[in-house]
């Protein structure tokens, strides 16, 4: 089953599989049985952070599912906390120590955190690049970053990111920031894929699922997989993950793409904080 996941190009040279089981907000205590449900139903991607507080539970499933370590792809990001140098290294090395793991996938700055650290998101950036020469990281790239951030950081350190993670979903397009990660040459990952579940019960998605016999959530995931971008949806449920996973056997027409987009409320529609002014670090 794992191998229906279409992989994507890095520009790195390594792939990264389009679809992937996330465990943002999953307890730390609750991890592990979710994880091995998505190795079961076949993900090979697996989306964890510092901040969600359950890398070692995550990499107790890794350990435990007799997975060779050159099918899965492990992605893990900085706490808000730790972005100067000294601290973003103590923190990779803790992330490697609870997932278990000599190396990650790929590693991201979680938030750029402008108006912190005296707007120095530049040197954290830097340090990040240092795990791929070491070899601890296969890639390393940015989350939540706006374009001017992404135009920062790649003109001072000449570094393009692998992706961007940013919230994408039919009522928030982001595609000013869609759009800067496109033209560097990094690819897009979108969290909050079905916005916090609203798109379950907008009347236009429902008519294309019914189309299609498919769920909304599967209409929606679609949509973001064919507009090129990773997503990684988050469900306790082994049910929905097999319904998460079954999206790559319809296509969406033009006509319906199109309709999706057009929900767009523009920053009326973001659900999470604004990367401009969000300065939170955990105490």
């Amino acid at each position: 089953m794992a191998d229906t996941v279409p992989s994507l190009s890095l520009n790195t040279g390594t792939t990264i599989p389009q679809l992937g089981f996330g465990v943002y907000q999953v307890p730390p205590e609750q991890t592990a049985d979710p994880v091995t449900k998505a190795f079961e139903a076949g993900y090979r991607h697996i989306d964890t952070a510092e901040m969600y507080g359950n890398e070692q539970e995550t990499g107790a499933a890794i350990a435990a599912s007799g997975i060779a370590r050159d099918e899965l792809f492990i992605t893990s990001k900085l706490n808000n906390g730790f972005h100067e140098p000294d601290a973003a290294r103590r923190a990779f090395d803790e992330t490697l120590d609870k997932l278990g793991l000599d190396h990650v996938d790929l590693f991201l700055i979680h938030w750029p955190l402008p108006t912190l650290y005296d707007g120095d998101y530049v040197s954290t950036w830097r340090t990040l690049t240092e795990f791929v020469d070491q070899g601890r990281a296969k890639a390393v790239g940015v989350s939540n970053f706006q374009p001017d951030h992404l135009d920062r950081i790649v003109a001072e350190t000449g570094v393009v990111p692998a992706v961007n993670q940013i919230e994408a979903h039919p009522f928030f397009l982001n595609d000013e920031a869609r759009a800067a990660t496109h033209r560097h040459g990094s690819l897009v990952e979108a969290w909050s894929p079905i916005a916090q579940g609203a798109v379950l019960d907008d009347e236009t998605i429902a008519g294309i699922a019914a189309a299609h016999e498919r769920t909304a959530s599967q209409v929606t995931l679609r949509w973001h997989v064919q507009r090129g971008d990773i997503v990684f949806p988050k469900t306790m449920s082994a049910e929905r993950m097999a319904e998460n996973f079954a999206i790559f056997d319809f296509e969406l027409g033009d006509d319906e793409m199109a309709a999706i987009s057009g929900l767009d409320r523009g920053e009326d529609g973001r659900t999470g904080p604004n990367p401009d002014t969000f300065d939170y670090v955990p105490g």
